[in-house]
């Protein structure tokens, strides 16, 4: 950390530590430890009423732990936790309910098949009756979406409703019980930018009538526009707390990492050769008789990255699960002059085995399987790879010093092979999907969401991994929700928009304006 960053947060920490305001949320001393893992070392934060604070770090920088702790899903193994300046004892979620604190939690706690009312009483009934209890939920959520900007129908069922309706009934449920502080654990992370851009609206809706708002993010992008703090963590420890307005991206990034962090892309400039990926007239009808493909044609040449832009939901995810090999389509796709099968006879063991990498959108219902160690999980769909096995047997050892390897040089914390993925942050299970299908060497490279809920330092590394496959004379297909990361990644730009592609850019003679433009469905003879 550089000696002006030093002094300017201790002198901050020291200001905030002076102030006379009773600290809405105040915690002393908080340590948690998982077996040899010191997830939270001896953190001490104020967060005052009526703010919105930010809490950022790397991944398994300990942040979701510390929220955890205040909510009750764990307890701390010393230090206490102050609510309106009086020592509050948390032992479960119910008792954090009780205290105040509502939680929205990077993957939402809803029954999918259960309505927008139904969750949001859930296990809040008035009686033994639920009617009264659905009656009271109703006219309540009238009140609360007229005054925090929370449209929506209540009696919409959870699994045909978008992420970001999803995320409004999570903030529902927590202002239902009388929450006053609020914690948001990634809230962007799987939302679009204008779903994003209402969220916003929302917490500062919710600051203005006097909540407490704890958001907990990768993005120094949201800190910089909604926070009025951000503390700052890194391997279990706080580094700093400072006034959001006194700081910058690029001081914030340095004392997540501990180093100075390149916030753009540094690539050189593509050499494309031949085609590896032709695509022509894909079409794409789901089980609804909904056409989500509607003739796409597009081409990615070997040594280039073509970004797809555009907002989720309109045909991105299916090109990728048609490359992949996961779902039915018509036209033609060929790999390298070699025709796809596209009618469902070949499936992602034939892709992967044409030369095709897939990093899936969703890293935890299609890239890993939760249950399993990462060691399996690295290994998955390329175990019978000769440097994985023993003559007809599958060599575990080996796989087990492959995966300490990958985690090693990709940064997954902590690096232990043995370890179940479900027990890992979000990022790094990300980590561990991108080093399995990068280290793989494929011809293509499908990504999708690279960086989705991805730390700032991992941000760049995983860049830094795309570029240089792309250096290594490979083709790859970027999708992403994230318009920065297409612009800087990509050499070329295709905007989908309806299942179609609605035009082509290079990314150094376009900009989010035009893109933008493009993502709406306006074309420039139609403005």
């Amino acid at each position: 950390m550089t000696s002006a960053v030093q002094s300017q947060t201790q002198s901050q920490g020291q200001s905030q530590g002076q102030s006379q305001a009773t600290p809405a949320i105040e915690l002393r001393g908080i340590s948690k430890a998982f077996g040899p893992v010191q997830a939270n070392k001896d953190i001490s934060i104020r967060v005052m009423p009526g703010t919105i604070h930010g809490i950022i770090g790397e991944n398994g920088a300990g942040k979701s732990t510390l929220m955890s702790i205040l909510y009750g899903f764990y307890h701390a193994d010393s230090g206490e936790i102050l609510i309106d300046g009086r020592p509050t004892r948390i032992p479960d979620s119910q008792a954090a309910i009780r205290a105040g604190i509502g939680m929205v939690f990077q993957h939402f706690k809803l029954v999918e098949n259960f309505t927008v009312l139904e969750n949001v009483v859930l296990g809040a009934e008035d009686s033994g009756l639920l009617r009264p209890s659905l009656a009271r939920a109703r006219s309540e959520l009238r009140r609360l979406a007229q005054d925090y900007e929370l449209e929506v129908d209540p009696d919409a069922v959870i699994e045909e409703i978008g992420v970001g309706f999803q995320q409004r009934v999570e903030i529902l449920k927590a202002l239902y019980r009388k929450a006053d502080i609020l914690i948001l654990d990634e809230p962007t992370g799987v939302l679009t930018p204008p779903e994003a851009d209402h969220l916003f609206r929302i917490l500062r809706n919710l600051r203005e009538q006097g909540k407490t708002i704890i958001l907990i993010t990768h993005k120094l992008r949201e800190i910089m526009e909604i926070t009025d703090t951000v503390s700052v963590m890194r391997r279990g420890e706080m580094t700093a707390t400072v006034r959001t307005a006194d700081t910058s991206p690029a001081q914030l990034a340095e004392l997540m990492v501990g180093r100075k962090v390149l916030l753009q892309v540094d690539k050189a400039p593509a050499h494309p050769g031949a085609p590896v990926l032709e695509v022509e007239n894909l079409r794409v009808t789901d089980a609804k008789g909904v056409e989500r493909l509607k003739g796409v044609s597009l081409a990615v040449r070997a040594g280039e990255i073509l970004g797809i832009a555009g907002v989720a939901g309109n045909g991105q995810s299916e090109l990728l699960q048609v490359l992949g090999g996961t779902m039915r389509a018509t036209g033609a796709v060929r790999l390298n002059g070699r025709p796809l099968d596209l009618s469902g006879r070949e499936d992602a063991r034939d892709r992967r085995a044409a030369g095709i990498g897939h990093v899936p959108e969703d890293r935890q219902t299609q890239g890993l399987i939760l249950d399993f160690a990462a060691w399996e999980n690295v290994a998955l769909g390329y175990h019978d790879r000769e440097a994985y096995t023993n003559g007809p047997m599958m060599d575990q050892a080996a796989m087990k010093a492959d995966t300490a390897d990958k985690m090693q040089r990709f940064d997954v914390r902590p690096p232990n092979p043995l370890l179940a993925a479900k027990n890992f942050s979000g990022g790094n299970q990300q980590k561990i999907v991108v080093a399995r299908e990068i280290e793989s060497g494929p011809a293509l490279l499908l990504i999708g969401q690279p960086t989705r809920g991805v730390d700032i330092g991992a941000i760049e590394f995983i860049h830094k991994q795309i570029v240089a496959l792309r250096d290594q004379g490979k083709a790859i297909l970027l999708v992403s929700v994230e318009l920065d990361e297409i612009l800087s990644l990509s050499d070329r730009i295709a905007v989908m928009f309806d299942g179609r592609i609605m035009g082509e850019r290079l990314a150094g003679q376009t900009d989010a304006g035009e893109l933008g433009l493009l993502m709406a469905g306006i074309t420039e003879g139609a403005r």
